[in-house]
């Protein structure tokens, strides 16, 4: 089989970092052969004219922009529109390409496959080292049909992390007729998950996800998007968005949804949840530590052992005695305050 690709990017106001990311694509072997889809939401820096001067060498960049700021959810959307090729790596305008990935994604689109899941790598400060973020507990690529419910299950319960439900753009790899086989669902419009409710969605006509071992690309550590709010806002993006996402497509009392609950917990566990609380003492104005309770019950609200212990120790440690158990990680946030 032969398969083209398209890079989709949607952003807004990345023209500090968007050199970076377009460099890491078009020094790669093949780079000629893909088209680049950049698609502005709207910016009001300099991004338009960054890409234009990348647009003068580069004659497979397709720019285009928006006349408002749609959102992430929309803007994705409509950036897949504009493409035009059998497949679209859904990327983001910061994240780094690893030398090399782009012939191994070509290469493997040619199995047909509609959705490729690539890892990345992720900036550890605590370790102050880049490691490969897990994805899916597998040894080696496998494919998963996940319209089937034993093959589903058999994914559901390796996933580790919810990259293994299609949180991060820029691992997943979709075919494009796939994708368009239903509309974007305005239900999860302004969650920051709509591209991932859509795979949801798409399971029950027929999804074959091949997930591959290797890391494609680096996520820039320093450039959250989704965090401009607040990092206890951030938290509730994740922990509600996923729960909203399990109970519809599958029904809260699934195995499905328990799966998805659980990946949730992995990664909001006991020390995360004390960070969100230590960062409502530091900077009450902006987070919230209302909110910051509410979400613990949600994200353990499965009785066990475990969320009755992680509630607990919630509850009982205090700010200070957090920080000085986890200083690097604590002064890391506190050099943004206020």
């Amino acid at each position: 089989m032969s398969a083209n690709l398209s890079i989709c990017i949607p952003i807004y106001n990345f023209g500090e970092f968007i050199p970076e990311t377009l460099n890491s694509i078009l020094h790669q072997d093949d780079a000629e052969k893909v088209e680049i889809v950049v698609l502005d939401g709207a910016s009001t820096d300099n991004t338009a004219d960054v890409v234009a001067d990348f647009q003068k060498t580069w004659k497979n960049i397709k720019y285009f922009r928006l006349p408002a700021k749609g959102g992430i959810d929309r803007d994705m959307a409509k950036c897949v529109e504009y493409a035009t090729s059998d497949y679209c790596w859904l990327f983001s305008g910061d994240d780094i390409m690893h030398g090399g990935a782009l012939r191994k994604a070509l290469d493997e689109i040619k199995s047909g496959h509609d959705l490729y899941l690539c890892k990345h790598r992720e900036y550890r400060i605590d370790l102050l080292q880049w490691v490969e973020w897990p994805t899916v507990n597998s040894p080696r690529d496998a494919v998963f049909e996940l319209s089937d419910k034993k093959s589903r299950l058999k994914y559901f319960s390796a996933a580790v992390n919810t990259e293994a439900f299609f949180s991060f753009m820029g691992g997943l790899l979709v075919k494009r007729a796939t994708w368009d086989r239903i509309p974007l669902n305005e239900d999860f419009v302004g969650s920051c998950w709509a591209h991932a409710a859509r795979m949801f969605e798409l399971m029950r006509g027929g999804l074959s996800v091949k997930c591959l071992t290797e890391a494609y690309l680096d996520r820039r550590p320093d450039n959250d998007s989704f965090a401009d709010k607040g990092m206890v806002n951030r938290f509730r993006i994740a922990i509600e968005g996923y729960h909203k996402i399990a109970d519809t497509f599958f029904g809260h009392d699934s195995a499905e949804a328990y799966h998805v609950r659980r990946v949730i917990r992995h990664e909001f566990n006991v020390n995360m949840l004390l960070l969100g609380k230590f960062l409502c003492s530091r900077n009450p104005k902006v987070e919230s530590k209302t909110l910051m309770d509410q979400l613990v019950r949600m994200a353990y609200s499965d009785f066990s052992y475990d969320s009755l212990r992680t509630r607990f120790l919630y509850a009982v440690t205090s700010p200070a005695r957090f920080r000085r158990n986890s200083k690097v990680w604590c002064e890391r946030f506190e050099k943004g305050f206020t």
